[in-house]
């Protein structure tokens, strides 16, 4: 557990870095959205970000309380809660054993994944420890600030500041080919900026 603290250590510092607000980091991200996407209350998503600890629970204790939260915050199309009869069927089995689940904790791994996929959430919602989840999607948001910081990173990442700097030593088509990669890129983001700008 406490390998899953140190990641999550790390993150929140350069998060910290990147948003200026190191110890006030629940002021700086959307603290609701990683609630909903982990599976982890609000009130432990902050003490979290706030380099504390969550309450101490087990598997089956943790397996039954994200199965909950589901059924609080995912609705159907119509806005009302999932019934536990329809959650059976999204998992392809009886109420009756999803009310065994719900009392043991301990579902089969089958039924798991189809509800996880249903309702397009991240492998592991069901059995990772807070800090781990968390860890996980805090991800995105640590790579969209790096991204703000460094525009160039992503490119870097991706090889092509390398690719470009290797062009004198191509060939009229590896050239082209690049230069059409490029354009396709610069294309991409005028037409998302003019998205952008239309919807303001």
């Amino acid at each position: 557990m406490s390998d899953t603290y140190t990641s999550l250590a790390g993150v929140l510092a350069r998060l910290g870095e990147l948003t200026g607000r190191p110890g006030r980091l629940p002021e700086a991200v959307d603290v609701a959205g990683l609630s909903h996407r982990t599976g982890i209350p609000v009130g432990v998503v902050v003490e979290l970000l706030r380099g504390g600890r969550a309450p101490e629970a087990g598997l089956a204790q943790r397996v039954r309380q994200r199965l909950d939260f589901i059924r609080e915050t995912r609705r159907r199309p119509d806005g009302k809660r999932y019934s536990l009869d329809e959650l059976a069927r999204i998992a392809g089995t009886s109420r009756q054993w999803l009310s065994e689940w719900r009392k043991s904790g301990m579902p089969s791994l089958e039924h798991t994944d189809r509800l996880r996929r249903f309702f397009g959430l991240p492998a592991g919602f069901f059995t990772a420890d807070e800090p781990e989840a968390l860890h996980e999607a805090l991800q995105p948001v640590l790579q969209g600030l790096e991204a703000e910081a460094d525009p160039l990173l992503r490119l870097r990442e991706s090889g092509l500041v390398r690719l470009a700097a290797r062009a004198p030593q191509m060939n009229a088509h590896q050239l082209a080919t690049l230069a059409d990669l490029a354009e396709m890129i610069i294309s991409s983001e005028r037409a998302s900026q003019g998205a952008g700008d239309t919807g303001r």
